[in-house]
C-alpha cells in the first residue's frame, strides 16, 4: 500500500479530527481576510484593520458549526447561513463569515441527492447574494457582492461533482462484486452438474456389472461339480463383465484427472449403437431379453444416446435384480417425429416398492429421470397391469426434417 492510500485510511478512520481540521483552516482563512482592505490607497493592502469582536464571534461560531458538518449537514448550513446573514447585516467592517456556509453548502451537496441540492443551492445562492447585494458594499453589483453568488454556486456544484463521482464509483464497485458472485455461482453450479453427472455414470456402470458378475458367479458355483464346461463358460462371463466395468471406470474416473495429468481415456461415450452388445451382456447372464427398434437408423446426439443406453443398462439391471430369476424383458426404441421413444417392459413377479422405487433403496431410477431431464425430455415409470414394470422414456433429438433426410 503505497503512503498516499495510507494516509487516505487514517483520515477516513477519524472523520471528526478531518472536520475539526477543516473548520481550523476555515477560521483561519476567515480571520485573515479581516485584515485585507479592497478599497485601500494602493488597491488592495493588508494590516490595515483588525476584526471587530461580533465578526469575530460570527466566525468562530460559523467555523464550530463545521465540526458536525457530516452529521446534520443541513442544520449546519441553516446556521452557517443564518451567521452570513448577520454579518452582512451588522458587521463593520465585513468579515468573510460567507466562507463557512459555502463549505456547509458543498458537504449537503456531496452528501444528500440532486433534487436537494438545487432546492437548497439555489435557496442560499438566493439569500446570501440578496442580502449583500443589499447591505454589503455599494453598489450592489460590486465585485464582492457578486463573489457571493459565485463561491455559493462554486461549492453546491463541486459537492453535486463530488456525490456523482462516488455514485458511480459505488456503482462500478457493485458491479465488479456482483459480476464475481455470478462467475462463482457459476462455477459453482457447474461443478455440482458435473459431480452429479460422474455419480450417475458411476452407478450405472457399477450396478450393471456387478448384478453380470454376481449372477455368472451363482451359475458357475452352481454347475461347477456336474458341469464344469459350463461352470468355465460363466466364469469367462465373469472375467468379461469385469474387464467391460474396469474399462468404463477408467473411462469415468479419467474425467476427474487434472491438466498435468496423462491423458484421458478418448472413447466416445455408449450410445445406441452399442445396443447389441448391451443386451448381449444380459444374454449371456440367462436373461431372456427381445429387442424392437423402430428409430430409422437417426443418430441421436451425444448427450441423447449415452441417456437412452443407460436407462436401458439400468433398467436391464433392475430387471435382473428385482424381477425375479425367470423374467423376461422387451426393449423398444421407436422414432416418432422429433423424438425416440425408449421403453423397457419385464413380466416380473419381484417384490417392488411403492412409486416404482426397487427395495433397497437404490438410486437408478433417480438417475435415469435425472439423465432425462438433462436433455430436456421425459421419463414414466412404474408396475404394470397384470405383473410387471415398465420404463418409458421420451428423449428429443431434433427437428421432424431430420427423418426425411435420413436413410429408411
Amino acid at each position: 500500500m503505497s503512503t498516499l492510500a495510507r494516509a487516505r485510511c487514517r483520515i477516513g478512520a477519524h472523520p471528526s479530527a478531518l472536520d475539526a481540521a477543516l473548520a481550523a483552516v476555515v477560521l483561519g482563512c476567515m480571520v485573515a481576510g479581516t485584515f485585507m482592505d479592497r478599497h485601500g490607497p494602493d488597491g488592495v493592502t493588508w494590516g490595515v484593520r483588525a476584526p471587530d469582536p461580533l465578526s469575530l464571534l460570527l466566525m468562530v461560531l460559523g467555523a464550530a458549526a463545521l465540526v458536525f458538518r457530516r452529521r446534520a449537514p443541513l442544520a449546519v448550513l441553516a446556521v452557517t447561513g443564518g451567521l452570513s446573514v448577520v454579518e452582512c447585516l451588522t458587521g463593520d467592517p465585513r468579515a468573510p463569515v460567507v466562507m463557512s456556509a459555502v463549505v456547509a453548502l458543498y458537504t449537503v451537496a456531496a452528501r444528500t441527492d440532486r433534487p436537494t441540492t438545487w432546492r437548497v443551492g439555489l435557496l442560499t445562492m438566493t439569500v446570501l447574494t440578496g442580502v449583500a447585494m443589499l447591505a454589503g458594499s455599494p453598489p450592489w453589483y460590486a465585485q464582492e457582492n457578486l463573489a457571493v453568488f459565485a463561491w455559493t454556486g462554486i461549492g453546491a456544484t463541486a459537492g453535486d461533482a463530488v456525490r456523482s463521482r462516488r455514485a458511480f464509483v459505488h456503482a462500478i464497485r457493485e458491479r465488479a462484486e456482483k459480476a464475481e458472485r455470478t462467475r462463482e455461482e457459476e462455477a459453482r453450479r457447474r461443478v455440482a452438474e458435473e459431480r452429479l453427472r460422474i455419480a450417475r455414470d458411476l452407478h450405472d456402470v457399477v450396478a450393471h456389472h456387478i448384478a453380470l458378475v454376481n449372477v455368472q458367479a451363482g451359475v458357475a458355483a452352481h454347475v461347477m461339480d456336474r458341469r464344469p464346461d459350463q461352470a468355465k463358460e460363466a466364469l469367462a462371463h465373469v472375467r468379461e463383465a469385469g474387464r467391460s466395468a474396469l474399462e468404463e471406470l477408467r473411462a469415468t474416473v479419467g474425467l476427474l484427472r487434472q491438466s498435468g495429468d496423462p491423458e484421458a481415456p478418448t472413447e466416445p461415450a455408449p450410445g445406441l449403437d452399442r445396443l447389441d452388445e448391451l443386451v448381449a451382456t444380459f444374454r449371456n447372464a440367462g436373461m431372456r431379453v427381445e429387442v424392437a427398434r423402430a428409430d430409422q437408423g437417426t443418430v441421436l446426439p451425444t448427450a441423447a444416446g449415452l441417456a437412452a443406453y443407460r436407462i436401458i443398462q439400468e433398467a436391464l439391471t433392475n430387471v435382473r435384480k428385482h424381477a425375479g430369476a425367470d423374467a423376461a424383458a422387451e426393449v423398444s426404441v421407436v422414432r416418432v417425429g422429433t423424438d425416440i421413444e425408449v421403453t423397457v417392459l419385464d413380466d416380473g413377479t419381484g417384490e417392488r416398492a411403492r412409486d416404482g422405487v426397487p427395495d433397497g433403496g437404490g438410486h437408478g431410477l433417480l438417475g435415469m429421470r435425472e439423465r432425462v431431464t438433462a436433455v430436456r425430455g421425459t421419463l414414466t415409470t412404474g408396475p404394470r397391469y397384470g405383473g410387471g414394470f415398465r420404463v418409458h422414456a421420451i428423449l428429443p433429438v431434433g427437428s421432424r426434417t431430420d427423418t426425411a433426410q435420413e436413410p429408411a
